[in-house]
């Protein structure tokens, strides 16, 4: 494997001021690493899900002034795109890295996927470790922390996913930026590897939503 970890520089790339610039540095730097973890993954996640996974870098193609607050790469079991499926991501902003399993508001399996959810709370409850985080928007960087939310609260995302056009949901970790920057490349893909393999679970209840 040729992924090297990430520097203080890959997560300073979101402090460059313009899109141009930023992009530039982002293709330079971050992208080449995404595209290591990209191959290194997409096997690692056929295999865990039994489906073919392609691994798909964030190009910010549509992107005309404002330069990317964040950058990833995401799996899914599709050759040509990712946000109507359920899938995998990897990724940067400038304070941390993230790890995420997602059903972002592209999915046309939301009401279904929510309605799975609701029906398996307890199971969900349970085998989500404590300090996992949920999302629901990935374009901003809050998130709430698994063993801080009730079941009414973790069920009212399940709903808000049946009920909410716009509606997403997320979950996975964060690693803070200095955190990344000390560990070793062979140890972060070991950290990536344990946190995909625990949200197995719930790529397996979407793919069900999918039938």
């Amino acid at each position: 494997m040729t992924f090297t970890g990430f520097t203080k520089e890959d997560f300073d790339v979101f402090t460059i001021d313009g899109l141009e610039n930023r992009m530039d540095a982002l293709i330079t730097h971050v992208r080449p690493k995404l595209e290591d973890l990209g191959n290194h993954f997409a096997p690692t996640l056929s295999s865990l899900t039994g489906d073919e996974m392609f691994a798909h870098v964030a190009k910010h193609a549509r992107r005309t002034i404002n330069p990317p607050k964040d950058t990833w790469v995401a799996f899914a079991n599709n050759k040509r795109g990712y946000k109507m499926l359920p899938h995998f991501q990897i990724g940067l902003w400038n304070t941390h890295l993230f790890v995420w399993f997602a059903v972002i508001y592209e999915a046309p399996i939301k009401q279904e996927f929510g309605t799975i959810l609701m029906e398996q709370s307890k199971k969900v409850r349970e085998s989500v470790p404590n300090h996992f985080l949920w999302s629901v928007d990935h374009t901003k960087p809050d998130t709430l922390i698994h063993h801080g939310l009730n079941k009414q609260e973790l069920e009212s995302m399940f709903t808000r996913l049946q009920t909410v056009k716009k509606a997403e949901i997320l979950c996975g970790i964060n690693i803070s930026r200095d955190e990344v920057i000390d560990m070793k490349a062979e140890e972060l893909v070991r950290v990536i590897d344990g946190t995909f393999r625990k949200l197995l679970p719930l790529y397996q209840l979407a793919q069900q939503s999918s039938k």
